[in-house]
């Protein structure tokens, strides 16, 4: 969203726009009392019939995004079906599930086991809940993926329950309102974050869509109806005058952003003159309490290890999904590779990671300003290399060799947005070593606390013992993901997404606050995602019980779009048959 100078006030704004959304505000004010207090079981009745028109308009859903996002028609249509409807559908579920267990025992009942930690990295306890898998289906068709959600210290295994669940718990709040500024990349974004605000805040909300994806708008209206009819949510579109107007209107309490640090900073202390000066000085132009997600420059650390030819290929197209999924233009896409300098094997990934930029399917960048920022990228590094895509495609640029210890370098410090891909090498004569100096890095020269991922030997792993743990422990980041990327953290509801606490409103970082989080902890601090890392069936030869093959997500699964179809379809209606023909499905990679 754009933001011109100054937040504008409702009598600025132009006359239509005025009476409509006064309208609105207005409806949403009255019932903000009513939606804290309304009972779990119309609670349920809303999320059940937000799952049944979700159902019936996915097919319009996925057509309507592939087509905005030029890859109608090919394997990647596959990305649009996982990251929007099969996305909000299965958190749908768990948070039926979710409200359910409390309406009954209080607290969500969890998958897994609630443990102890010792190993915090400021050397407290810490607690450690396994959220996944959940259901027996899980096992089968994200085989060998598992998430934990490490709590803040404080929280002991015996005052977990009375710290989750909360806003749930609480139907004596006063009433609120929040604008929801939805983000325009990823099309369950904006639906998933009204869910937290509305299930997690206890807030009605007043949904303002992004013009880049507003053509959803419709399909958005049809599947919150429920929510619309009985006053607590309303949708808006429009561009940034809507915006401005929208946060400084006084029947607005609270804002969630889901965007960038920028958009941020121009809502809270504006862009004119003396935006910067007030931001030093702490005065916000706005004084609403603000949540957010934005962004980040994501590392992918790379440890050394015995890796064989097959696996050099895999991790590679690996780094290209986490790279190219949506064009790059995802708040948690791979930035900046880092590696170890002394890995003899190190050249022979950046090649295969250069062949994998290169032969992944081609697409248009889509998102806004996309093509300038890479176009800048390539200005500023006289060693860049300018991949050009197959087939026609946007080309993608890979740029090697960053100096580590350059504390202005732009890809250190600035999320591209586009399919720009980085590398950096860090001394480290063994994995150990390494491993610290990474650890180090991230946390002190990459802007953002959002997410990381770590692509690691499972012999590795065991050789390292606790120093693997105490690297997961020291890592601030919200997601951390070993051998898949952060998105998988994105898609899982149970997971918590968002940066790592600690943020504030003059240093914002990655955003404060969480979202997703179906099990309703009050104070998550980060998620761990484990999975495989090579496919099935090679997976069995390093020991890893799994039959998870090639993900759907990887940009070049050839199936990639009938598993994204088939994934929706046995969500919304699960059978042992459905199951059965999603598990073969995603094998014929």
């Amino acid at each position: 969203m754009e933001i011109s100078a100054r937040p504008v006030s409702v009598s600025a704004a132009r006359e239509p726009v005025r009476a409509q959304f006064d309208d609105d505000l207005t409806t949403l004010r009255e019932h903000a009392d009513a939606w804290p207090r309304l009972g779990f079981a119309g609670k349920i009745r809303h999320l059940a019939a937000m799952r049944a028109r979700t159902i019936e308009a996915a097919e319009e859903w996925v057509e309507l995004a592939a087509s905005a996002k030029g890859i109608a028609g090919t394997p990647l249509t596959g990305e649009e079906w996982l990251s929007g409807p099969y996305a909000l559908l299965i958190a749908l579920d768990r948070l039926i599930a979710a409200v359910g267990d409390v309406a009954r025992s209080g607290s969500p009942e969890l998958p897994g086991s609630v443990r102890s930690r010792g190993d915090a990295a400021d050397g407290s306890e810490q607690v450690a809940v396994d959220v996944f898998p959940v259901e027996t289906s899980d096992k089968l068709l994200l085989s060998g993926v598992r998430a934990e959600v490490w709590i803040e210290p404080g929280i002991t295994p015996e005052t977990l329950g009375a710290n989750t669940g909360s806003g749930l718990r609480d139907v004596t709040r006063k009433g609120s309102v929040t604008l929801v500024l939805g983000a325009g990349n990823i099309a369950s974004i904006p639906p998933l974050d009204a869910l937290t605000v509305l299930y997690t805040h206890g807030s009605v909300v007043m949904l303002k869509l992004n013009t880049v994806n507003a053509y959803l708008a419709p399909i958005f209206k049809r599947i919150f109806a429920s929510l619309i009819e009985d006053g607590f949510v309303r949708i808006a579109e429009g561009g940034a005058d809507i915006g401005e107007f929208l946060c400084a209107h006084s029947a607005v309490d609270a804002i969630h952003l889901t965007g960038g640090e920028r958009t941020y900073d121009a809502i809270v202390f504006g862009t004119d003159a003396g935006a910067a000066e007030r931001k030093a000085q702490r005065r916000p132009l706005l004084e609403k309490p603000i949540t957010s997600e934005l962004g980040n420059v994501t590392p992918v650390i790379v440890v050394p290890g015995p890796w064989s030819a097959p696996d050099l290929v895999f991790q590679a197209q690996h780094v290209a999904t986490m790279k190219l999924h949506n064009a790059g233009a995802n708040c948690i896409a791979a930035q900046v590779l880092v590696t170890a300098r002394s890995w003899d094997l190190g050249p022979r990934f950046l090649d295969q990671v250069r062949e994998a930029l290169a032969s992944a399917p081609a697409r248009p960048s889509y998102y806004p300003g996309s093509l300038d920022r890479q176009r800048a990228i390539s200005a500023h590094h006289p060693h860049v290399e300018t991949i050009g895509g197959p087939g026609g495609g946007d080309p993608r640029t890979f740029v090697q060799g960053l100096d580590p210890q350059n504390l202005a370098e732009p890809l250190f410090r600035t999320e591209v947005f586009g399919p720009v891909l980085a590398q950096t090498g860090l001394p480290g004569d063994d994995a150990a070593t390494f491993l610290r100096n990474a650890v180090a890095f991230c946390n002190d020269v990459l802007a953002g606390t959002l997410g990381a991922a770590i692509l690691i030997h499972p012999r590795t792993i065991k050789e390292l013992g606790p120093v693997f743990d105490e690297a997961l422990a020291a890592l601030r980041y919200g997601s951390i993901t070993i051998n898949t990327w952060p998105g998988v953290a994105f898609l899982l509801p149970t997971a918590s997404w968002g940066a790592f606490p600690g943020n504030t409103v003059t240093d914002v970082g990655s955003g404060v606050g969480i979202v997703h989080n179906a099990f309703q902890f009050d104070r998550p601090q980060k998620t761990i995602v484990r999975a495989p890392f090579a496919p099935f069936p090679r997976s069995l030869g390093d020991g890893e019980r799994t039959l998870l093959p090639v993900p759907p997500w990887f940009v070049n699964h050839r199936r990639g779009a009938a598993v994204g179809r088939r994934l929706f379809a046995f969500a919304a209606n699960p059978s042992p048959l459905r199951l059965a023909a999603t598990a073969l499905a995603a094998m014929r990679s």
